[in-house]
């Protein structure tokens, strides 16, 4: 495996050499080349963690005398991307991973003049000939922690720290809010976004003056476990981990985690080119087929909130709970679904609203 950072190259491992982005002389290559471009580090625990513990699954799967991966990371959701998607592609990579939503623009860009190239993008939501999508659904995890959220806060204020108001973002915050105060009535919950996927300095700034307004249990959409640890220092109830579990920054403040298990689909999507079965489409799965999972519960969780918060994450499994049945109100009293109604896959991503409680 290759792993390219922007700024600087390291070799791991002894399975391939070291393939710089700029230059270098092209050679055959029997295996398939499948590259995952990151938006940030392995080592942040939480989304990028997750997509290389995928790549790491799907190798062991699959064999490394089949594929060979390469791995860039620290790619800023900017034009640079387009110049990583393009040198991958153009260094013999057939299939490119791109892992965060900003990315997709220039990978519809670059897929355009490299038709014989795959290119999956992750999050997104407009696929081409050669570029699909896949996602998690995310928002049935936020469910499940909603759930015990609203049931253990003691100040009825909990905390949202968002990355930026994305779609994706917005649909956990209002499937969060509306689990939580199914528990309790009367909670609110406080939104802050810190404009960045990964900026513990910001992160930890906004768990602070969360807490100082009277948060009790902070859950963040952002890819670190910064607000934990805060969460941590500042012995509130807690909060949970994303995209990973996080319980070693934060073994008292961590109730659980909503974990990504990205490993499955790359088994399936790789070894589909390698059948060369491949085929444009749209993939969005979530804890019914194990890509969204809840992690391991703190033991000062009260059992009856367990029992609730499994209760929920079972009936989501089973399709007898949807995290947006109706009847939701948004936070101006307006009807948004119906008693009866639920807002389906194609609707979420033109949500534009909050829920009842949330205050952003």
């Amino acid at each position: 495996m290759t792993v390219l950072n922007r700024r600087t190259l390291i070799k791991i491992g002894g399975a391939a050499a070291a393939l710089p982005l700029l230059g270098g002389a092209a050679f055959a290559q029997e295996k398939l080349k499948v590259a995952f471009v990151l938006i940030g580090t392995p080592d942040d625990n939480g989304w990028n963690f997750g997509h290389d513990t995928g790549r790491k699954y799907m190798l062991d799967k699959i064999g490394a005398d089949k594929v060979e991966t390469t791995v860039v990371t620290n790619v800023a959701e900017g034009p640079d991307s387009e110049r990583v998607f393009r040198e991958l592609a153009q260094q013999g990579h057939k299939l490119i991973y791109a892992t965060s939503f900003g990315f997709g623009d220039y990978v519809h860009k670059v897929a355009k003049q490299f038709p014989d190239v795959k290119f999956e993008w992750a999050t997104g939501n407009a696929t081409a000939a050669n570029v699909s999508t896949y996602n998690a659904k995310f928002h049935e995890g936020r469910a499940v922690v909603g759930t015990i959220a609203g049931m253990m806060t003691k100040t009825n204020t909990i905390a949202y720290i968002g990355s930026f108001p994305i779609p994706e973002v917005r649909m956990g915050i209002n499937a969060y809010a509306i689990a939580a105060r199914k528990a309790n009535p009367n909670v609110t919950v406080k939104v802050v976004y810190v404009d960045s996927w990964f900026d513990p300095a910001k992160e930890a700034d906004a768990a602070r003056a969360l807490i100082d307004q009277g948060v009790d249990i902070i859950t963040q959409h952002t890819d670190g476990p910064a607000a934990l640890q805060v969460a941590e220092e500042r012995g509130i109830v807690g909060g949970f981990g994303q995209g990973a579990d996080m319980s070693a920054f934060a073994p008292k403040a961590h109730l659980t985690a909503i974990i990504d298990n990205w490993g499955p689909h790359y088994v399936k999507s790789v070894q589909s080119v390698l059948d060369g079965t491949w085929a444009e489409g749209s993939v969005w799965d979530g804890i019914s087929s194990g890509e969204v999972e809840i992690g391991k519960y703190n033991e000062k969780i009260p059992a009856d909130v367990v029992a609730a918060a499994e209760k929920v994450k079972n009936d989501i499994s089973a399709g007898t709970l949807h995290p947006f049945a109706g009847p939701i109100k948004d936070n101006a009293g307006t009807e948004r679904v119906a008693a009866g109604d639920i807002i389906d896959d194609g609707e979420f991503w033109a949500v534009d609203w909050y829920a009842e409680g949330v205050e952003a």
